[in-house]
Parts: C-alpha cells; structure tokens; sequence
C-alpha cells in the first residue's frame, strides 16, 4: 500500500484510538425482531485487527452516542473500553486522553456521521469509513476503502500496526 509521507508522519504520532461504533463497527443497518430486539452485523475481523493494535499497547476506545446493549457485548467479546449514551464525544474524548496522558495530536478517530464532527476536526489523524455520510467525508485525512462493519476497522488496525512498527514500503 502507497502512502504519503504526511500520512505516515501522522500516524507516526498516534497513541490512542477511538472510534464510533454504528456505521463503522457495524454496516449501520439494525435489524428488529417483532419483540423490539436489536441486532446489528459487525466483521469478524475487525478483532484480529484490534489484536494488533493491542499488541502495541495502543488504548483503543469506542465512544457511541446509542445506548445499547449490543455495543456494550460487541466491545467486551472484543476486549475493548467504552462510553455509551454520550451526547458529546468530544468532551468524553478530552476527558478519556487525559487519563492516558495523550493530547489530540496524538489521536487517531474513526467516524461516519455528523455526530463525529467535532472529534474529526481536533484530532491529529481523523479517519471516515468509505460510506461515511456526505457531511464528514471531506474531514477525513484518511478514507477507509472498506465500508463500515465490512472490514474499515480491521483496515484502520492494519494501516497504523503496519506504519508503526514494520519495516519497508506499505
């Protein structure tokens, strides 16, 4: 994979990543059973990705504005932190790199909806997946080839794993 210098100079710098769950982790559709349940459809490679980063000691964090259980259980069977019901990510993005000691030019976050505005425009690497909604895809610095919940995850893990700690021209 061709990348430009700007680019890996960016992700050079990244030590936290967070994402948004629906539309990234997921295709963004919700599937609703006729008692109210709700399902979503994720890439099962998205972990093997995750595991990557983790490997590398780089906190990953979902930060969703739903509140739903299928969040909470996707994360933990992915071993992942993370916020639900926020009303606003940036704060809880603040407040979350704080704790790690991380400033905004030092995160990566992965969006697709207008409700990620604020986190796409201060962070160091702001990443949209490929149907990301028209509104944010002129934010992204990097635009997935890989639609949310159909591999963008495991893209995202493997461009900056592979950035970050191999050796030769991606």
């Amino acid at each position: 994979m061709n990348i430009s210098t700007k680019l890996k100079d960016k992700i050079e710098k990244i030590q936290f990543i967070a994402f948004d769950f629906d539309g990234v982790f997921t295709d963004n559709l919700v599937y609703t059973s006729e008692t109210g349940e709700e399902t979503v459809s994720c890439w099962r490679s998205d972990g093997l990705g995750l595991s990557k980063i983790k490997e590398i000691s780089i906190p990953i964090w979902v930060i969703s504005t739903e509140t739903n259980p299928v969040v909470s259980e996707r994360c933990k069977k992915l071993g992942i932190d993370h916020i639900q019901g926020c009303n606003n990510k940036l704060e809880s993005l603040k407040k979350l790199i704080s704790k790690f000691g991380v400033t905004l030019a030092e995160v990566a976050y992965v969006g697709n909806d207008i409700n990620d505005r604020q986190c796409l425009k201060q962070v160091c690497l702001p990443i949209v997946v490929a149907d990301a909604h028209i509104d944010v895809l002129d934010l992204g610095q990097y635009i997935t080839k890989a639609s949310g919940g159909r591999g963008a995850v495991r893209e995202v893990c493997d461009l900056i794993y592979n950035v970050k700690y191999t050796e030769g021209d991606l």
